[in-house]
């Protein structure tokens, strides 16, 4: 088997661990290992049945089109193998019994090699607090070790000899940066070098917005099956500042500025393998619930590592949000070959000032970084500002960004 090819400009990937052992029989289509490629965690399907011998090591990189194992189609299944198909069934009696235990040692449950075998991310995690494999019980495809059972295990607690100690020790740990790793290094740095990044921050009173998520969040999630969160306001918000500002949604391409007469968001969220950006299309037409969904979907596929290189290019603009982590303020950097990127933070009860009265409202800080070459700083103040208005007053985003009073009034 050859190493397929993940996406368009991808010449090499890594291979991030081998869910079967060499010399296992393996059946057509079963995921015999995952790949690291700069953007993306791939899964690696047989191509046929048959007997299987590695040819490169967990950690490997290797490129495309270069054969990582050999499949023997003449091997017989050997005798006492079930077809993976019979196989199942045992393995998701097990399972539902498994979650009736409360203990967290799991006992073997297959005799595959993903059974009781750690996912990369859970393979961190595990070393990181010297949790054994069999401390575990693997609730992944074929009794795998996800990162979320070792955080549920964790939560449930162990042991306090298992548990790793600060402090005391001179020992140091050196890691191979994966590929994903070292493509975002090189990103990073060539922003810095190669733009006029800027960053510009306003803040903005998110009590309009609570109110409304408190006073219909119930009737929406009926609705439409989806919870209301802040970031399908915020999305609503920047798609109309980039229809007046195009600037902001443009980008640099050798001589020329290539503006986009759609809205492609890229939305930042937290995966086991780092941030990933897939990107909302089209998000210009879209309602809040439809918004919601696809962010709801998006993040999913992101957090399982089934997120494809497609649905992680060709944005036009992204949104990160390190308030979920806490963060008061940041300047974020720029996700090339973007012009423009938007920073939401943590809400706190801030005192501020309201028609000569000092009021407690819950504040947002915002911050817009952007490249200063293709945006001038009038216009990127000038779009965070219709940012903050709008998401100061939600009906506006109904009305193209004006006051249901102007439209009445034909101003």
């Amino acid at each position: 088997m050859k190493v397929p090819s993940p996406g368009e400009s991808i010449t090499e990937v890594e291979i991030a661990a081998w869910l079967v052992k060499d010399g296992d029989y393996v059946e057509k289509d079963q995921t015999i290992a995952e790949v690291d490629s700069d953007k993306a965690t791939l899964e690696l399907p047989a191509e046929e049945a048959g007997v299987i011998t590695l040819k490169a090591a967990e950690g490997d990189a290797v490129t495309v089109g270069e054969v990582v194992c050999l499949i023997d189609t003449d091997a017989k299944r050997p005798a006492g193998s079930a077809k993976k198909e019979e196989a199942q069934a045992p393995a998701k009696a097990a399972s539902a019994s498994k979650k009736e235990e409360s203990a967290p040692v799991a006992e073997v449950k297959s005799d595959s090699y993903a059974s009781g075998h750690p996912s990369p991310a859970a393979r961190k995690l595990m070393d990181e607090n010297s949790i054994k494999p069999e401390q575990l019980n693997g609730t992944g495809k074929e009794g795998r070790i996800t990162k979320q059972d070792v955080v549920n295990a964790m939560a449930a607690g162990f042991d306090s000899s298992s548990a790793s100690s600060w402090g005391g020790s001179r020992d140091q740990r050196r890691e191979k940066m994966s590929s994903l790793r070292r493509k975002v290094a090189e990103r990073l740095v060539s922003v810095k070098n190669d733009t006029a990044m800027l960053t510009t921050f306003n803040e903005v009173n998110m009590q309009p917005i609570m109110d409304i998520r408190n006073k219909y969040k119930e009737v929406f999630k009926e609705n439409h099956g989806v919870g209301l969160g802040f970031m399908s306001f915020f999305t609503k918000a920047i798609t109309e500042g980039l229809n007046e500002f195009p600037a902001v949604n443009g980008m640099i391409d050798g001589n020329e500025i290539v503006y986009h007469d759609y809205a492609d968001i890229g939305i930042a969220v937290s995966s086991p393998k780092g941030l990933m950006v897939p990107v909302v299309r089209n998000a210009e037409q879209m309602s809040l619930a439809e918004i919601e969904a696809e962010i709801k979907r998006l993040a999913i596929k992101a957090r399982d590592g089934k997120i494809t290189i497609d649905e992680m290019t060709g944005g036009t603009f992204t949104i990160t949000n390190g308030g979920v982590f806490g963060s008061m303020m940041s300047t974020p950097i720029l996700n090339p070959p973007q012009s423009a990127i938007l920073g939401m933070h943590n809400i706190v009860e801030r005192p501020v000032a309201e028609n000569g009265q000092v009021v407690i409202r819950p504040m947002m800080y915002l911050a817009l970084s952007y490249d200063h070459r293709i945006i001038d700083g009038k216009e990127s103040v000038s779009f965070l500002v219709k940012v903050k208005n709008m998401l100061e007053q939600p009906e506006t985003m109904l009305f193209g960004g004006k006051d249901p009073a102007q439209i009445l009034l034909g101003l």
